[in-house]
């Protein structure tokens, strides 16, 4: 009986470590989107998917061995009950810009009224008034809580009339200006924070699979 315990043992611990080569093999042939697509299709779980990890935005250690593989290139983390195994499929430099920004909006004011608090907020400011303190204050949407900071952001994140400004206004470090959209509402007070940055990112596959 002990005997056949073993054998049938030896047996399922053979087909789980031939399972996950077969993963891992399957893993070595998929590049292209379409492969990608398909592979996560026929996975069926939330668990696995692709994600994006970014040098400015992803500190953690598992992000920087990731940004530090070559296309192709694999890592595989275990614990007690599942296996995660990383696959990078892409990598690539883009550029980001960052701002801070006070936005208000124009269904709330006539646009004198508005006009006129833009001249009191960058009157203040340039009279020493931090920037963040003044967003607190001012700002109508929920990124005053942060003090306006927009974080790092790529032109295709944002409107394509505030993307134009802040990349082809020919605005220096530290320039604040004022931005219109009246199709929408919207007018903003930019304070120009960092400069444009390329910052590196890799494509990911991820792959969690439970342990027999």
């Amino acid at each position: 009986m002990t005997k056949s315990l073993i054998v049938l043992a030896f047996i399922g611990f053979s087909c789980y470590v031939n399972a996950q080569k077969s993963i891992e093999k399957q893993l070595e042939t998929i590049e292209t989107p379409e492969q990608i697509e398909a592979f996560l299709e026929s996975k069926n779980s939330t668990k696995n998917k692709l994600i994006t990890f970014n040098e400015e935005k992803h500190k953690t250690s598992l992000a920087k061995e990731l940004l530090g593989l070559r296309i192709g290139g694999t890592k595989v983390n275990e614990n007690q009950f599942e296996k995660t195994i990383y696959k990078v499929v892409e990598k690539h430099t883009k550029s980001y810009n960052r701002i801070s920004y006070i936005y208000l909006d124009g269904t709330k004011y006539n646009l004198e009224d508005l006009n006129n608090l833009r001249d009191k907020i960058i009157f203040k400011f340039n009279h020493g008034a931090p920037f963040d303190f003044l967003s607190k204050q001012y700002s109508m949407d929920d990124n005053a809580n942060k003090g306006g900071d927009l974080g790092w952001f790529l032109e295709s994140d944002v409107d394509p009339i505030f993307a134009n400004e802040i990349i082809n206004g020919n605005h220096e470090l530290n320039d604040i200006f004022t931005i219109d959209i009246p199709e929408k509402n919207w007018y903003y007070v930019v304070l120009k924070t960092y400069d444009p940055k390329n910052i590196s990112e890799v494509e990911v596959l991820k792959i969690v699979e439970p342990k027999a």
